[in-house]
């Protein structure tokens, strides 16, 4: 029996979690009352009673709520707080069997962020493989539903009265300063940060991450057919991650994987401009599947198990 704390169990990605797990008979959620949610001792002693704890918290709440675990509790963490701090594995498993093995024998584990996920599924094999040069200018695009917000966007798209504004996709980021641009320039190994454009839009779950590729710009030569052919065998042995070449007579949707925990790589474009694609749920594989994932490979399972491919 594994016995789990998610200290944040309140917001989106704490309630998912807390769906998939509360249905499974090898895993004991530990629970706290309202009143003691926010009680330190009560958290530390949920924690030291846990195998395996989620924070699903702000980031500084993240930090510090990170101390209160014992050293042999296995921390997962949701947050952006720890994704490029040393002693944290990084927790995308597909990436590398480096990744892969950090995490199993890890007992702390940092979450990858939503955005992120997408771009470092299409630009770190191409990196890795000596295709793309650690300084090229990555472009990356992601439309993303607004359940990633947290409650106060979520309340503020489903609100009865509500702003105009609200009704078609809005550009977010603006300064270029995106809390995922970290994660992705050092996870990706990038010699500086991609130029980010993030985007919200009127849908509740999914994403769709676009990063366009030049093949005159790489160092080695490669078509359109060849990347596909790439990408098919780097994740080959991925039963989470799926490439094709198929779109929906000519859409891709960024809600096409609305409630599954897998993704989807699309390439496309032409042999002069080639068209890079990730699809997943920014609450699945973007978040809570990909947190159940990491505790079932550190736990030794079936990463699979409980999850929506």
């Amino acid at each position: 029996m594994i016995h789990v704390f998610i200290d944040g169990s309140a917001g989106t990605t704490g309630l998912r979690i807390r769906e998939r797990l509360t249905k499974r008979d090898d895993v004991c959620v530990i629970s706290l009352s309202d009143d003691l949610r926010k009680d330190v001792s009560a958290r530390r002693e949920a924690m030291g009673d846990a195998d395996v704890v989620f924070l699903c918290l702000p980031d500084d709440a993240a930090r510090e709520a990170a101390k209160l675990a014992p050293p042999d509790t296995v921390v997962i963490d949701a947050s952006t707080a720890h994704r490029t701090a040393e002693g944290w594995a990084y927790g995308f498993p597909e990436l590398s069997e480096e990744h892969r093995a950090a995490i199993v024998r890890a007992k702390r584990i940092a979450n990858p962020g939503c955005h992120a996920s997408g771009f470092l599924a299409l630009a770190y094999p191409l990196v890795k493989a000596g295709i793309a040069p650690r300084d090229y200018p990555f472009v990356c695009h992601s439309v993303t539903g607004y359940s990633g917000g947290g409650k106060k966007m979520i309340a503020e798209y489903e609100a009865e009265e509500r702003s105009a504004l609200l009704d078609a996709p809005r550009l977010y980021g603006l300064p270029q300063e995106h809390k995922h641009l970290p994660e992705m320039t050092k996870i990706a190994g990038l010699s500086h940060a991609p130029a980010f454009v993030s985007i919200v839009s009127d849908f509740d779950c999914g994403m769709c991450v676009t990063v366009p590729v030049f093949p005159r710009f790489l160092s080695k030569t490669c078509t359109k057919e060849g990347l596909f052919c790439f990408f098919a065998e780097y994740y080959a042995k991925h039963s989470t991650i799926q490439i094709t070449q198929k779109s929906e007579d000519g859409f891709l949707s960024s809600n096409a994987l609305r409630g599954k925990d897998g993704m989807e790589i699309f390439v496309g474009g032409n042999d002069e401009r080639i068209l890079l694609a990730a699809r997943f749920d920014n609450l699945g594989k973007g978040a809570s599947g990909a947190a159940i994932q990491n505790m079932n490979l550190v736990s030794g399972l079936d990463e699979t198990l409980s999850l929506v491919i």
